[in-house]
C-alpha cells in the first residue's frame, strides 16, 4: 500500500487476524464450543469480526466488555454464562496489553485456557498466542525512522503489513491447568516455553 501524502508505517493487522486466531483456537481444541471473549472500546472492530466468524466455525462467544479500568476480570467473569467458562479468548488492545501479566495471572487461577496476539502474554503466563513479532515490527518501525532521517521521504515508503507470525505455546501454563496439549499440536507451534 502507498501513502498518499506524509504518512507511512507498519500495520498490526488485528482485525484481520482475530478470524485466523479463532480457527487456531479450534484447531487447537477440535471438541471447544463456547469460549469467553473479553474486549474493551478500542477492540470493538476484532470483538465484531469474532462475532460474525465464530458459528462457521461451531463456537459460540460470549462478549465481555470491559469499561472501567483498573478492568475488573473476576466481575466479568462473573457475569458470564457457565457454559463459556471453558476458554479465554482476549481481544488486543493497547490496555490489555499492558494488562497481560495480570490477566494470564486471572486466567491460570480460573483455570482457563487462554488465547492472545502476542506471545508477550505466552511469556506473562497465557496458554497460547498467535501473531505478529512485536520486537519484528519494532526494528521495522525503527529502520523506518531511520530512513526518514536520513532523508526519505516518507510519501516513499509502502505502509508495510507484517509477513511472519508465531505460534507460540506455554507448556508450563498447561500442566498448571491440568491441560494436555496434543504432540500434533506442539509440533506445529513456532516455540514451546517449557
Amino acid at each position: 500500500m502507498r501513502p498518499g501524502g506524509n504518512v507511512t508505517g507498519i500495520s498490526f493487522q488485528q482485525i484481520e487476524l482475530t478470524t485466523k486466531r479463532l480457527q487456531v483456537l479450534k484447531d487447537a481444541f477440535p471438541d471447544l464450543r463456547a469460549a469467553t471473549v473479553f474486549w474493551d472500546r478500542s477492540s470493538l472492530d476484532q470483538w465484531q469480526v469474532a462475532q460474525r466468524a465464530a458459528p462457521a466455525l461451531g463456537l459460540r462467544l460470549f462478549g465481555s466488555e470491559l469499561r472501567v479500568q483498573p478492568y475488573d476480570y473476576e466481575q466479568a467473569l462473573a457475569q458470564t454464562p457457565s457454559d463459556y467458562r471453558d476458554f479465554l479468548f482476549a481481544m488486543t488492545s493497547p490496555f490489555l496489553f499492558n494488562d497481560r501479566a495480570r490477566l494470564a495471572e486471572f486466567a491460570l487461577r480460573h483455570p482457563m485456557p487462554s488465547v492472545f496476539a502476542f506471545r508477550e502474554w505466552v511469556d506473562a503466563g497465557g496458554l497460547l498466542s498467535y501473531g505478529p513479532s512485536i520486537t519484528g515490527m519494532y526494528r521495522r518501525a525503527a529502520d523506518y525512522v531511520g530512513r526518514i532521517a536520513g532523508g526519505a521521504k516518507p510519501s516513499d515508503l509502502p505502509i508495510e503489513q507484517p509477513t511472519k507470525f508465531e505460534f507460540v505455546l506455554n507448556l508450563k501454563t498447561a500442566k498448571a491447568i491440568g491441560l494436555a496439549l496434543p504432540t500434533a499440536l506442539l509440533l506445529r507451534a513456532d516455540e514451546v516455553i517449557e
